[in-house]
């Protein structure tokens, strides 16, 4: 069925600092020429911090497009695209929350927003942490708060955690280790 739609053009219109945004067109299977956004993206990697008591690490930070502070997992774009998203979710947690992972293990891969951008987040729990500093970025603000999995799910499911990597992260982990 994919060799019934053919692109013909992809045009870049806009090259930015996490993203770059293009104008595809296609030929679609009746024969219909359209056109298309695409967002191009480099990948992205996030982590699950979990606690001895298992509690799980979650970051407050400001989100410029929703214009409010959100809780999230910590998560960050690699630093190319050939950068393992292991290490990038190890450097993530590290840098937002100060802690090393004695142990990571991959939980889940997500794709955002497949109907025009391609980015793709791996996702990884980390365990046996031992804590640090954060090193955050000259423009990052980070609060670091620990809540259960309970917690969490009621904020998910009251509509204060809206982010789809963290809904799907904390979900995916409470399926695969506390609903056995």
């Amino acid at each position: 069925m994919a060799d019934e739609f053919k692109r013909l053009d992809r045009e870049l219109v806009y090259k930015g600092s996490i993203i770059d945004f293009y104008k595809d067109t296609v030929q679609v299977p009746n024969g219909n020429i359209v056109k298309w956004d695409f967002i191009k993206h480099q990948g992205a990697a996030a982590v699950v911090p979990v606690t001895a008591d298992g509690k799980l690490l979650m970051v407050r930070q400001y989100r410029n497009a929703l214009d409010r502070y959100t809780l999230e997992i910590p998560a960050g774009g690699l630093n190319g695209p050939e950068e393992p998203t292991m290490e990038a979710a190890a450097r993530e947690l590290e840098e937002e929350t100060g802690c090393h992972a004695g142990k990571m293990e991959w939980l889940i891969t997500i794709r955002t927003t497949v109907a025009f951008c391609n980015e793709k987040i791996d996702i990884y729990v980390a365990t046996d942490l031992t804590p640090g500093s954060q090193h955050l970025d000259e423009d990052e603000y980070i609060n670091v708060e620990a809540y259960t999995v309970d917690e969490l799910c009621e904020k998910i499911l009251s509509g204060e955690i809206e982010d789809s990597k963290t809904i799907s992260a904390i979900m995916s982990y409470r399926a695969k280790y506390l609903c056995k």
